[in-house]
């Protein structure tokens, strides 16, 4: 240790003397008992990260929790499978451990007389994106480090209370973006500053051997006063998808102004847009209060069709920062990773960040306004059959994300999946131009935004709220029957998806043959074909039915999810075929034939449908304003 020597002003009192002191102690013993964890991170492109952590510890029996409900995923999704290798010692001596007998996320060690540090070291296997992600957190050239996957901590702690002195070894010549503040770095070591738990859980980490990092915001000195500096950091298995047009850094940049113009306030000190660009690391998007981690396509950024479907994610997750980890529901705002969450006001969480995700994609310019309809109808048309609506509310999709996350495409129509965040999209437009409508356009959700969301700007922190606090921010905003209104559409269960806000917004939902431009995309990328709105089912390229909707012309013919389509009117089947069929059968009224193989045998149907393609589309209705063209103008 180096003794620091202070020469102060002979005007300071004594008491200010021994009251600095006393801060510089209780410091310097906050760090002593801080828990060491350094992670290494060079066998990342086998998938396994390795762990050092070292406890503060006295004599007795201690237990050590790995995180279980992990915020984002809103349910138990810590990757405890894939925890391996684990081993304690404590003066150099191996101390025996044992898992818990019914929750799988305790470890129990008895700590000997005389040991007061107690060492673990594990290994996590990143096959899954321990994020909740659909893949591999790893590849040769990058990797995506979250740090609840590396981590225990002493049950029963708060998140908040727990300090953490986090470090990484990367693989040698690979850089890194991240929103912790960085204490030091030697050669591919990199030591961090001493921080919460929470605040490490929220603070992902990635790197790789092709990076760039783009300020999207001016150096302090050239920023408007109270502007946090805002950096876009980029890694690729291909030096090449670095590259991004002046145009789409121009929306980048657009994109921090308008939510600066929507919120007024920012509740970070930094923030870091972590993006991942790979076909092999599994795609994702978890918001964190200073930072996002997103995944997307390696040529997300040089393909027209990648560049439009994944538009909108960026622009999501950022709205996090404000809703979901600033505003919070009080069932999601839990002392620790241990502690159950309650999911009831997702349609808040993820519906409304799903709503102003896809208004700042469209603000910002990553999407045209055209780009936009195109999108909404989309989700409009894919919730308007979902017939499951009419025995599940929207309300219990949000309370059963624990078991709905997991569940494949089979059947969903039926059993509903994660709607909270689309229909809650069409409940916040719904909320947006009934607002506009009581005010004659003099108010919008942008006012309860900026009083619900903005308040003070500074470091991070967590506001949490009830259903009640949100009818009463709207209610000042302008007195309605909010209460009543948000709990038909997210209580009952209706035959239909909630349109009014479209309809308010002087549009209509309409159906032809004409290609949606962001279906046609995603069926190009899947290679899929989706006929959800004729027929009644959505295929993969071998003719495996993805989906089949109840009550749609394939279902009431006998057809299910899980069979596969062969052959259509006796010609092998291809979503051109299909197509060629359609048209055949509302041209001479004959019923389209489908040779279909169900666990090895094989049956053809006859199926009755004479109206022809049907895709989905926004018309505009001339006779009303057009309020959503209103809603979609920037506001910066």
């Amino acid at each position: 240790m180096r003794l620091v020597r202070f020469a102060f002003p002979r005007c300071f009192s004594i008491a200010f003397l021994l009251s600095f002191s006393f801060s510089l102690l209780a410091s310097s013993q906050a760090i002593a008992q801080a828990i060491r964890l350094q992670v290494d991170l060079t066998d990342a492109p086998r998938n396994i990260y390795h762990a050092h952590l070292f406890f503060p510890a006295k004599a007795g029996m201690m237990t050590l929790v790995f995180p279980k409900w992990i915020p984002g995923n809103h349910r138990p999704s810590g990757p405890v499978g894939a925890l391996t290798g684990i081993r304690m010692e404590g003066l150099g001596k191996t101390l025996a451990w044992q898992r818990d007998p019914v929750d799988m996320y305790a470890f129990h060690v008895d700590v000997p007389q005389g040991v007061d540090t107690v060492e673990v070291r594990l290994d996590a296997i990143t096959t899954q994106d321990s994020a909740g992600g659909g893949g591999p957190s790893a590849s040769s050239n990058i990797l995506d480090l979250n740090w609840n996957a590396v981590v225990l901590y002493p049950e029963g702690a708060r998140s908040d209370d727990i300090q953490f002195l986090p470090s990484v070894t990367l693989p040698a010549g690979w850089k890194f973006g991240t929103a912790l503040p960085v204490s030091s770095s030697s050669g591919n070591k990199i030591e961090f500053a001493p921080v919460s738990l929470t605040t490490l859980i929220d603070s992902p980490l990635i790197a790789g051997a092709h990076y760039r990092r783009i300020e999207l915001t001016k150096p302090d000195g050239a920023r408007a006063e109270g502007s946090p500096p805002h950096v876009m950091d980029l890694v690729a298995d291909n030096e090449g998808d670095l590259a991004m047009k002046p145009e789409d850094l121009a929306s980048f940049q657009k994109l921090v102004a308008e939510t600066g113009a929507l919120f007024g306030a920012r509740h970070y000190r930094q923030y870091h847009f972590l993006l991942t660009l790979s076909d092999q690391v599994g795609g994702h998007g978890l918001e964190h209060h200073e930072s996002n981690d997103s995944a997307a396509p390696e040529r997300t950024l040089l393909d027209p069709d990648l560049h439009m479907l994944y538009a909108d994610l960026v622009p999501h997750e950022f709205t996090h920062s404000w809703n979901g980890k600033y505003r919070r529901p009080a069932g999601l705002a839990t002392p620790n990773y241990q502690e159950p969450m309650v999911g009831d006001l997702l349609w808040v969480y993820e519906g409304l960040t799903e709503y102003l995700g896809t208004l700042l994609a469209a603000r910002s310019g990553l999407w045209t306004p055209e780009q936009y309809r195109e999108a909404l109808a989309g989700t409009a048309a894919t919730l308007d059959h979902r017939t499951g609506r009419t025995w599940r509310s929207l309300e219990d999709t949000a309370r059963s994300v624990q078991i709905l996350r997991m569940m494949g495409s089979q059947w969903q129509s039926w059993r509903r999946g994660l709607d909270y965040y689309p229909e809650g999209e069409l409940v916040w437009l719904d909320v947006d131009a009934t607002i506009r409508q009581q005010t004659h356009g003099k108010k919008s959700l942008s006012d309860f935004c900026r009083n619900f969301h903005g308040g003070e700007s500074g470091s991070p922190k967590v506001v949490p709220y009830t259903f009640d606090d949100v009818v009463s921010a709207l209610n000042a905003v302008t007195p309605y029957d909010w209460a009543g209104m948000l709990r038909a559409l997210v209580a009952a269960t209706t035959m239909h998806a909630p349109l009014g806000g479209i309809e308010r917004g002087g549009w209509k939902l309409v159906y032809n043959d004409q290609p949606n431009l962001l279906a046609k995309a995603t069926e190009k990328l899947l290679k899929s074909s989706d006929f959800s709105y004729s027929m009644g089912f959505s295929a993969a390229e071998d003719g495996k039915l993805d989906d089949v909707i109840v009550d749609s012309p394939v279902y009431k013919a006998g057809v299910g999810p899980g069979m596969k389509l062969i052959a259509v009117n006796e010609r092998k089947f291809s979503p051109d075929i299909m197509r060629a069929a359609l048209k055949a059968a509302q041209e001479n009224h004959r019923p389209i034939a489908l040779l279909v193989e169900n666990a090895q045998f094989f049956q053809t149907y006859s199926v009755p449908y004479f109206e022809g393609e049907q895709n989905a589309h926004l018309e505009r209705v001339v006779d009303q304003p057009d309020i959503l063209s209103e809603i979609l103008k920037p506001l910066s």
